[in-house]
C-alpha cells in the first residue's frame, strides 16, 4: 500500500544529549517528565532497523545505547526512569524496561550499520541475559531482542536460552478455543508474546510450535477487527466476559501487531501477513473507528492515542516511535 515515507523530525526534537524525552504537549517536549528506559529502548530499535542512517540518526543511536549503558547495573538489571536533573528515580530492576533495553540492544547488536555499536550493545545484551523476569511482556521483549542476536550470531547460547525461556513464560494456550490466549487478559503490546512464540519456534524449526503461535496472533488479529479497520484493545485492557470499551486506542498496541505480522511474514512466506501488515499502516492514515489521521505530517510525530472524542494531539515519544516503527515495515514490505 502507499504509505509515507518515516520521518525522524519529531524524534530528533525529542532528544537531547542525555535520552529521549518521554512526554510532550503537542509536538514541544515536556522536559520536567524526563526520561526513561522504555522508549529510550524503542529508540535503539528504530534507528537500529534503518539501513542507510543519516547522520543525525546516527548521533540518536549513540545517545540511545549509552542512556542503556549507563542504566544497567553490574546485575544486568535497568534502572528505568532518570530525571530531567539526570539522577534515577528508581532501583535497577526487571521489569518491562529491562525486557525492552534487551530488544533494543539485540536489535542494534544484529542490524545497526556501525561496527562498534553492534559490538558495545552486544556486551551489554549478554550481561542483561544473565536475568530472568517474572513478568511474561518482560520476557516476551526480551526475546525479542535474542531472536534478533540470534539471526546475526546463531551459535549465541546465551540468546537461545533466552528466547526459549520467553516463549516459555508465555504460557500454554487456553483450553477454550473463544479464549485460546494464555493470559486471563489482554493488556498491551498483546503481540510481542504471539511475536516471540513465533520467532522461538522457527529458531528451533518446531513446526507445532509456529502453528500454536501464529494461531494466537491470528486470534488477537480477529478480535481487534473493527468494520472500519483495526479496532486495538484499549489502555484499560479486556477480558473474557466484560464489556469491551472501544477507545482510548494506544498506537503501541497498533505497532506491536506490525512487528508481529511482518515477523510472521517473514517466517511462513503466506502474503496474507503482508496484508495484515497494511492495515497496522492503514489505522496511523484513518482506517481507525473515528476515520482519523494518527499522525501529524508537519511534526512528524505520532498521536498519543484515539480517545472517545478523536485523536489526542500530543506528540509523545512511544507513539512516535510506534508509528516510525509501523512505517519501517510499510517500507520494507513485500507487496500483495
Amino acid at each position: 500500500m502507499s504509505a509515507p515515507a518515516p520521518n525522524f523530525a519529531h524524534l530528533i526534537r525529542l532528544t537531547d544529549d542525555t535520552g529521549l524525552f518521554e512526554h510532550a504537549r503537542l509536538a514541544v517536549v515536556r522536559r520536567e517528565h524526563g526520561y526513561c528506559t522504555d522508549d529510550v529502548a524503542r529508540g535503539l530499535v528504530v534507528t537500529s532497523r534503518e539501513t542507510d542512517p543519516s547522520a543525525d540518526l546516527l548521533r540518536l543511536s549513540e545517545c540511545y545505547l549509552t542512556f542503556l549503558n549507563h542504566a544497567q547495573s553490574k546485575t544486568g538489571a535497568f534502572h528505568n526512569r532518570l530525571g530531567h536533573d539526570r539522577r534515577w528515580e528508581d532501583r535497577a530492576g526487571l521489569g518491562d524496561w529491562w525486557g525492552r533495553a534487551l530488544w533494543g540492544l539485540g536489535t542494534a547488536a544484529a542490524r545497526h550499520r556501525s561496527p562498534w555499536i553492534r559490538d558495545s550493545a552486544l556486551t551489554a545484551f549478554r550481561l542483561g541475559t544473565s536475568q530472568r523476569s517474572a513478568h511474561p511482556h518482560a520476557m516476551a521483549f526480551a526475546g525479542l531482542g535474542a531472536a534478533e542476536v540470534l539471526r546475526a550470531h546463531p551459535g549465541d547460547a546465551d540468546a537461545a536460552a533466552l528466547l526459549a525461556d520467553a516463549a516459555t513464560a508465555v504460557g500454554p494456550p487456553g483450553a477454550d478455543p473463544r479464549w485460546p490466549w494464555p493470559l486471563p487478559r489482554l493488556t498491551y503490546a498483546n503481540a510481542a508474546l504471539a511475536e516471540v512464540v513465533i520467532a522461538d519456534a522457527a529458531a528451533r524449526a518446531d513446526d507445532a510450535a509456529l502453528d500454536t503461535g501464529l494461531r494466537l496472533l491470528t486470534w488477537l488479529r480477529d478480535v481487534q477487527t473493527g468494520p472500519h479497520g483495526l479496532r486495538v484493545v484499549p489502555a484499560g485492557g479486556w477480558a473474557r466476559g466484560e464489556e469491551r470499551a472501544d477507545r482510548d486506542q494506544q498506537p503501541i498496541e497498533v505497532a506491536a501487531l506490525a512487528d508481529a505480522f511482518a515477523t510472521a511474514a517473514a517466517v511462513t512466506g503466506d502474503p496474507a501477513w503482508q496484508a495484515d501488515l497494511d492495515r497496522t499502516v492503514a489505522w496511523f492514515l484513518g482506517a481507525n473507528d473515528a476515520d482519523a489521521v494518527m499522525w501529524d505530517e508537519r511534526t512528524g510525530g505520532g498521536y498519543d492515542g484515539l480517545t472517545p472524542y478523536g485523536p489526542n494531539l500530543n506528540q509523545g515519544a512511544e507513539s512516535t516511535l510506534a508509528l516510525l516503527s509501523t512505517l519501517q515495515h510499510a517500507r520494507t514490505a513485500v507487496p500483495v
